[in-house]
C-alpha cells in the first residue's frame, strides 16, 4: 500500500460518526472495550467492526490485560489530525455566517 492509499484509508476510517466518536473518547488514554461499549451504545459485534476498521487503518492499537481488551490511539498524531479538522470546521462555520 502506498502513501496515498494509506492516507485515504485513514480518512475513510475517521469518516464514520461512530469511529470519530470512538477516537475522541480515547483522547485521554486507553479504554477497555466495556467502557467503549457503554459510550457508543451499540452491540458488541457492531463495536468490534468499528474497532477493527480503526485498528486496520493504524489509528488504534490494543492490548489484552487479564480478561479485558484495551484500545488506545496508536499515536498522538491522530489527535493532531482530528484537532486540525475541528479547527477547520469552526473556521468554516465562522466564515459562513
Amino acid at each position: 500500500m502506498n502513501k496515498e492509499e494509506m492516507s485515504v484509508r485513514i480518512f475513510k476510517a475517521l469518516g464514520h460518526p461512530i469511529r470519530y466518536k470512538i477516537v475522541k473518547f480515547l483522547y485521554d488514554g486507553p479504554k477497555c472495550v466495556c467502557e467503549l461499549n457503554e459510550d457508543v451504545w451499540f452491540s458488541q459485534a457492531n463495536l468490534s467492526q468499528h474497532l477493527k476498521i480503526l485498528k486496520g487503518a493504524g489509528i488504534l492499537s490494543c492490548e489484552k490485560v487479564g480478561m479485558n481488551m484495551y484500545y488506545r490511539l496508536s499515536s498522538d498524531e491522530i489527535k493532531n489530525i482530528i484537532d486540525n479538522v475541528d479547527k477547520f470546521v469552526m473556521s468554516f462555520i465562522d466564515n459562513s455566517k
